[in-house]
């Protein structure tokens, strides 16, 4: 019998909704199998009931996606701890309605102090956990500086309106979920180590859920962003406490740090899978290239036919990622300090010679497989958003800290987490980072330079419409999520919440290893594959994707990950 996971989805008539494996019902709605609650004047969907409730509340006051995003940004900064962040960074992608394309980069930087060597011993290896927890580990934050400029260049309703639902909900409380009660049970010796003056993530005895999370320092820090802007938080008090954090716990970010950092906008990265368009993030987001790369591989070949995790669908997927997680591993970094092969990595011929050497009757081995010669030469605890408001404007916004909670390390006075992105460097070019990724010299430790991340929120066209709005967390395996995603729809026929909600399997080059989740594979493809040599591993939870659909009548379809607390909201 299939285990039923409640999912937070509401109907347009206030029913909720249950998942079943990929059975939908709903109590007195009218959802059946493959199928999700359509609305036609906007949707939010998070990681978060909180945050969905407030973007959409941001929708219909009239803000458009934008102002939206904004919101929710904010608001996950407060009820989503583990991901949602002021202290973290991350890439969006907008598409307005009359079909104009934007990115914006707030990804962190690595401090004016920081060297290449900084999480080496003396014998040139690796220090554990130096680049993974405490203050060394944070790069610049990013998040509060992308809002700011997310709005000026493209909001509608004032900052206050969108700053205030955070400050709410960070001054009176909010209910935790039994996830969240679990999480800030399980990390509470480290938030004990890490910030000996006390923290708000921390009570006398253990977390339940329900209980009322109260941050009434993070109430002041989003007070002063909301009354000050950007200004708010890179100078004055919350930035003398970033600051003096520091100087706490041996960290590296000053306060020049603070007041140069800049979100910058970027070309989105495009392409196409047959009929549709891929608008997705450029460097220093390996996630674009990696996705158009991956599905420029697999077009040729008859997917549809072969049917959804069928044993030749994994094995074409899996050696395309072999052959794209190597080519990531060489040439992506930050395209102000290193000039990404863009234009040759996408090249069709390129990709299909990448290919060519695959063979069907056994497994390749990630020992032979190189980065290709050109012609011209994170726990995974991210978050992502998709939104589109009533006029067809549209953003995905992908968002993280690094590792769950990321360095530990709350702002004494400010009272928000300080990320840990300093691993996404490569620490030592060949060794693996956190999420056994291995980086080289492109990603090496520089001053200023902004960490390379796997993060791919993406927006897709179909014959010059809105199509798709996909984004997930995960670490290394949001590429693959996402890539896996968008063919559950366009191959495979999937609504957007089956689509989401499908089992999902990795492979990343190095280790060399296929990891499932549970349910993903059946006996017999398994056995197919593993007689041809791949080695196949089980693992947890891959991805929380967060996704809307259009459909050809114009309303939208969320799909809310059941891997979380994640929801859909629409109107």
């Amino acid at each position: 019998m299939l285990k039923t996971i409640k999912l937070k989805v509401l109907t347009r008539s206030g029913f909720a909704c249950l998942v079943s494996g990929f059975l939908y019902s709903c109590v007195g709605g009218q959802l059946g199998k493959n199928n999700s609650a359509e609305y036609r004047n906007g949707m939010v969907v998070s990681a978060s009931a909180e945050a969905s409730e407030v973007g959409l509340n941001i929708l219909k006051k009239g803000g458009n996606a934008v102002d939206a995003a904004v919101a929710v940004q904010f608001a996950l900064a407060v009820v989503y701890p583990n991901a949602g962040n002021l202290g973290g960074g991350g890439f969006m992608v907008y598409r307005s309605a009359t079909g104009e394309i934007d990115a914006l980069d707030f990804r962190e930087k690595a401090a004016v102090l920081a060297t290449r060597d900084m999480y080496l011993d003396s014998a040139g290896n690796p220090v554990a956990d130096r680049s993974l927890y405490g203050h060394l580990a944070a790069g610049v934050p990013g998040s509060v500086a992308g809002m700011a400029q997310a709005h000026q260049k493209y909001g509608k309703l004032k900052w206050e309106e969108l700053v205030s639902p955070a400050v709410r909900l960070a001054r009176d409380g909010f209910k935790i979920s039994v996830r969240t009660a679990r999480e800030l049970n399980r990390l509470r010796e480290s938030f004990i180590k890490y910030n000996p003056a006390g923290t708000a993530l921390v009570k006398e005895g253990d977390w339940v859920e329900g209980d009322v999370l109260v941050q009434p320092e993070l109430a002041n820090t989003l007070e002063q962003i909301r009354d000050k802007g950007a200004a708010g938080f890179y100078k004055g008090a919350v930035a003398d406490s970033i600051v003096a954090e520091m100087k706490r716990g041996g960290g590296i970010i000053s306060l020049e740090d603070l007041k140069n950092y800049k979100a910058i906008w970027r070309k989105p990265v495009t392409g196409s899978y047959k009929a549709y368009k891929i608008i997705t993030m450029p460097p220093p987001s390996s996630g674009g290239i990696a996705l158009l790369q991956l599905l420029k591989a697999v077009e040729p070949f008859p997917l549809k036919r072969w049917g959804l995790n069928a044993d030749s669908t994994v094995q074409v997927m899996v050696e395309a990622e072999r052959r794209v997680y190597a080519d990531r591993a060489e040439y992506l970094g930050d395209p102000d300090f290193y000039k990404v092969p863009q234009t040759a990595l996408l090249a069709n011929a390129y990709v299909k010679k990448r290919m060519a050497g695959f063979n069907w009757d056994k497994a390749g081995l990630s020992s032979e497989i190189k980065a290709g010669v050109l012609n011209g030469q994170e726990h995974e605890e991210t978050t992502h958003f998709s939104i589109v408001d009533r006029d067809g404007n549209a953003v995905s916004l992908t968002t993280t800290l690094n590792g769950s909670y990321g360095s530990a390390v709350v702002v004494k006075g400010a009272g928000f987490l300080l990320n840990n992105e300093m691993d996404d460097f490569s620490v030592k070019p060949g060794s693996p980072n956190m999420y056994g990724l291995v980086g080289g010299e492109a990603n090496a430790i520089a001053p200023e330079k902004r960490m390379l991340s796997s993060m791919t929120p993406t927006i897709i066209e179909k014959e010059g419409q809105l199509f798709m709005i996909v984004g997930t967390p995960g670490g290394s395996t949001i590429i693959t999520s996402v890539f896996q995603t968008i063919l559950n729809v366009i191959e495979f026929d999937q609504k957007m919440q089956p689509a989401v909600a499908a089992r999902k399997f990795h492979h990343q080059w190095l280790p060399d290893t296929v990891f499932v989740e549970k349910g993903a594979l059946d006996s017999l493809t398994r056995l197919k594959l593993s007689d041809k040599g791949y080695r196949i591993v089980e693992r947890s939870d891959i991805g929380r994707v967060d996704a809307i659909l259009k459909t050809k009548w114009g309303y939208y379809l969320g799909g809310a990950d059941p891997r979380g607390d994640d929801t859909a909201l629409g109107w």
